[in-house]
């Protein structure tokens, strides 16, 4: 139906020397590791925008258990409020709640704290969904669909977000610092129905999604892994083959999603390339489908400048294609698994969205997984 996007206070805007300050206090005794940060922001695509938690700015810092609710507060209730608002939706009428956060995941959970907060119906359908990294949101977005197909006349709600205050590594790692420069503040509501009365004011349909998950291999489960360093400070590392294990998952994901969306044409130029190389060229170069023929618009997981740009070399997008990927990582930062939707509210805020475009969001996540939706 619509969707709505969590904005943070400006107070929460973490500037390139704000950060750097920071880290030189609370990193005083390891210059190198602060050195290394300062090269991973510079070449990070973000802007002096982005946003952290009120606990990330204290000197030291302090994650607690009490600051990360506070921030889960303030961005789902700002972001529902907001949703709600919008649509005319009273917080009784919705029949089932997802709620996905990777690294957070309290007792009671996420989804039991917007239930007490809201005063929702004790018979509604409530799932919380941790650990699941940043591509979660089409994985909300496919669960929703399922129980709609079961649950006639309904109203779904799904809540994407990361709460940043309990997962910022304090070590001195660089494979675990890497995050600390990435993700940022975000939240993203999203509504959707299976009533008929709905479809007339309803912004997108869900036409399709598409899961592909590489955890059987061992290098793909453990290149996103939250683990201690040897001072036995938690943090998430990121292995340096994430981007070639990245484009595995997507050509797997390329293939099932392949299709369902590609003109005839493209598809058989696909099937003939498949079967030359089984046959003639066993290590001739893949034929890539020509995916603008299938979509206008595309949203790639903000999840940091090289991944924005292997998705543009692999699919053979123009700048234009990526821009909303870009700006959003350059106004938000990484947002996790709600960034697909700051994208596309990048791309309607300039006015380019149309009746009738089709929209293809594109996520990864720890696991591993690479998760399409297309709208």
């Amino acid at each position: 139906v619509d969707y709505a996007l969590y904005k943070p206070s400006p107070v929460c805007r973490v500037s390139f020397s704000t950060f750097m300050e920071h880290s030189r206090l609370n990193l005083s005794d390891s210059p190198k590791s602060v050195e290394f940060q300062m090269r991973i922001l510079e070449r990070s695509g973000l802007g002096e925008e982005t946003c952290l938690p009120p606990a990330i700015h204290y000197i030291p810092v302090e994650p607690t258990m009490e600051a990360a609710r506070e921030e889960a507060e303030m961005a789902i209730f700002t972001t529902i409020d907001d949703l709600l608002s919008k649509t005319g939706v009273k917080p009784r009428d919705i029949d089932i709640l997802i709620v996905n956060c990777s690294l957070f995941s309290p007792t009671p959970s996420l989804s039991a704290m917007v239930i007490n907060k809201y005063k929702m119906r004790s018979c509604i359908k409530s799932f919380s969904l941790s650990g699941m990294g940043c591509s979660c949101s089409p994985i909300s977005v496919h669960l929703a669909q399922d129980l709609l197909k079961i649950h006639p006349k309904s109203y779904a709600l799904v809540v994407s977000t990361e709460i940043t205050t309990p997962n910022y590594y304090q070590g001195k790692e660089r494979a675990m610092l890497l995050p600390n420069c990435l993700f940022r503040m975000g939240c993203a509501a999203i509504l959707l129905t299976n009533k008929s009365e709905e479809k007339n004011r309803a912004k997108y349909q869900l036409m399709h999604v598409v899961r592909t998950h590489k955890g059987s291999d061992e290098k793909a489960y453990r290149c996103v892994y939250q683990e201690e360093d040897p001072e036995g400070k938690v943090g998430i590392s990121l292995s340096k083959d994430l981007m070639s294990i990245a484009g595995e998952a997507l050509k797997s994901n390329i293939t099932t999603i392949g299709p369902l969306v590609l003109p005839a044409s493209e598809q058989l130029l696909f099937l003939l390339s498949l079967i030359s190389r089984k046959i003639f060229h066993p290590n001739g170069k893949p034929y890539i489908p020509d995916f603008k023929q299938a979509f206008e618009h595309f949203c790639i997981h903000a999840g940091g400048r090289g991944v924005i740009d292997q998705l543009q070399k692999n699919l053979e997008l123009s700048p234009a294609h990526v821009e909303a990927s870009r700006m959003t990582l350059h106004r938000f930062g990484n947002t996790s698994s709600s960034s697909l939707w700051y994208e596309l509210g990048y791309i309607e805020t300039k006015g380019r969205m149309k009746k009738g475009d089709r929209v293809w969001q594109i996520a990864f996540g720890s696991g591993f997984k690479c998760n399409s939706a297309v709208w």
